[in-house]
Formats: C-alpha cells, structure tokens, sequence
C-alpha cells in the first residue's frame, strides 16, 4: 500500500489540507495526518483537520521516515508560523530530504523547507509573499502553478491544487 504522510498543524490554510488529503485517498494511499500532540485542530477557515472520523493521526515525535513514500506539507501563515518552531519536524523534514524521497509543498509550506535547510541551490515556488524568504534561503523562487527541482514539487497557490497534485501523483508513479 502506498503511504503518505501530511505534516500540519492548527490554522492551517483548509483546502491546503483537504484537497490533498482526499485526493491521495481517492488515488489509493493510506493517509497519515502528524499533528501536535496527535491531537485534531482547526483551519484557518474553521474546518475540522482531518476532518473523517476514522482518520490515522499520529504526533510529531511518532513519525518515521521508513513508515511512509510521501511527504506533503500544506501551507496557511499562521500555522507555519508556529510548526516551523517544531525542531524535531524540522529535522524530520531534512532526513526526509537526505533520503531523496518526495516533498510536496504548497504556499507558505515552503516555509518548513526553508526552516529544515533543504532549498538551498533549488528552484522553489510558494506564496508571493514569502518570495523574499525563498531566495534569501538560497533557493530561486519561481512562480509557476509547480516546480519541480530533484525530489521537491513546490506550488505556490490553492488556486493550482489541482495542477499540484496530480504532477505530485505523477511524479510519485514515476519513481515507484
């Protein structure tokens, strides 16, 4: 069974979430949701994240890189604003790279590659805003509906989660 793992935290922006999630469920992963404390939270929007009754949530400390094929790290300010605070994600986010498996990150989510070190040298899109963060980290922001540099596809928008996501699903058949 293919296994993806949506790294995420209160306040995060809704359809970052939700459109990824169930779209990786409808192509047949099984879905993991890593939230503080294993505990459900709210997006900015006020929908319940996630929001199945029945859906895998595990904490932060409980993640393993081996337990998983996908990585992807919906965007929302105010929740990176706090989850980049996260150290052992941070550094989970950099193994997770060190191992060249597949990052798939979406507007302000581009903040957490930064935070772990992982964009330098990188073609890396996300929101107009963070634009400065981007190329400051080293990377070179690039705002297209998706980027794909290496292991990394990058969006900068929920405008594109429809061109984002299915590159994201092509991307991941492809180096299965």
């Amino acid at each position: 069974m293919k296994k993806a793992l949506l790294i995420t935290g209160a306040l995060v922006q809704d359809h970052e979430f939700i459109y990824p999630y169930y779209r990786l469920k409808e192509d047949g992963f099984e879905v993991t949701t890593a939230l503080k404390d294993a505990k459900k939270c709210v997006g900015i929007l006020g929908t319940a994240i996630p929001s199945d009754k029945d859906a895998k949530v595990i904490d932060y400390d409980d993640m393993r890189i081996e337990d998983y094929d996908l990585l992807v790290v919906p965007g929302g300010a105010k929740c990176m604003e706090k989850l980049r605070q996260e150290e052992g994600v941070l550094n989970f986010i950099s193994k997770w790279n060190s191992e060249s498996k597949l990052i798939s990150s979406i507007c302000h989510g581009a903040q957490m590659l930064i935070s772990s070190n992982v964009v330098k040298g990188r073609k890396i899109s996300g929101y107009y805003s963070i634009k400065d963060d981007i190329n400051n980290s080293g990377a070179e922001y690039v705002d297209a509906p998706f980027v794909v540099d290496g292991n990394i596809i990058s969006c900068p928008h929920y405008k594109y989660l429809g061109d984002w996501m299915k590159k994201t699903i092509e991307l991941f058949e492809v180096e299965k």
